[in-house]
């Protein structure tokens, strides 16, 4: 019983990172001050958590838990935390901190999911039923943002459409405004990419853990490194002002293709990714 409370318990903080990151990122991107304190606040959650599970794990040992890899990799994790906290607390590096939660987040999954870890584990095939259900739902989690994002992308052109020619109906009292439009575009990229990046830590963790033999050149792996890419490239254009408001919607419509193509096709032509 205590194992699968304790199994369940670092669950619980890696998808409370992975969350935290989320808003990091859309901070990073955006300097957005309710995105930052959300990530604070959550991250506030995850180092209160990680640090009762070392006092535990110091009473029960009567030592500071370092001396096997695994407990090394959750006091490297808790002591990254410690510092990205000290740094949003006294510095003003905001970049320092996402990605010190960046490389905290791979290590934390890393020794929940670990392949030794799970095979001493009571609850191991559990963990990886798990594990995969994470993966995939963080994977739906970021499609959807991406079909967010073409929803307003059509909405955008459609409302610059009926101003260009003035032309107006009924409906056009209904339709959103274009800089409403434009924030949703952003706000839905910026929620899918770091989600999507997410899913891609997991998906691996698990396939490690689960599979003998697989390739990181898997035809779905690849396809969404490809969208991860193109959405980050889009977004970096529209920043540099290189992409004008309905040029950055259109090149949302054209890379939800990139998102439909990987979610379908690229399923149907992967080594391991049966449950489409």
């Amino acid at each position: 019983m205590a194992e699968i409370t304790m199994a369940r318990f670092h669950e619980v903080i890696v998808v409370l990172y992975a969350v935290s990151l989320v808003f990091y990122f859309i901070d990073y991107l955006n300097k957005n001050k309710v995105a930052h304190r959300s990530a604070f606040w959550i991250l506030m959650v995850v180092y209160l958590m990680q640090s009762g599970s070392l006092v535990v794990q110091l009473i029960e040992t009567h030592r500071l838990p370092i001396l096997s890899l695994y407990e090394g990799i959750y006091f490297y994790t808790w002591l990254l935390i410690t510092l990205s906290m000290i740094l949003q607390l006294f510095t003003k590096v905001g970049f320092a901190v996402f990605f010190l939660n960046v490389i905290g987040f791979v290590f934390m999954t890393i020794y929940t999911f670990a392949p030794a870890q799970i095979e001493q584990s009571p609850v191991g095939e559990s963990l990886i039923s798990e594990l995969l259900f994470i993966h995939i739902t963080f994977a739906i989690f970021s499609y959807a943002a991406f079909a967010m994002a073409v929803v307003y992308a059509i909405l955008y052109l459609l409302v610059y459409n009926v101003l260009k020619r003035k032309k107006w109906t009924k409906q056009f009292g209904r339709l959103p405004s274009l800089q409403m439009c434009l924030i949703g575009m952003k706000a839905s990229i910026y929620t899918g990419i770091p989600v999507l990046f997410i899913s891609l830590i997991l998906g691996t963790q698990w396939a490690i853990v689960a599979l003998d033999e697989w390739m990181i050149s898997d035809v779905k792996i690849i396809g969404s490194f490809f969208l991860i890419i193109i959405y980050s490239l889009v977004l970096f254009l529209q920043r540099r002002g290189k992409l004008t408001a309905n040029d950055f919607a259109w090149a949302n419509v054209f890379a939800f293709l990139f998102v439909i193509i990987n979610f379908f096709l690229g399923s149907k032509l992967s080594q391991f990714h049966f449950w489409i």
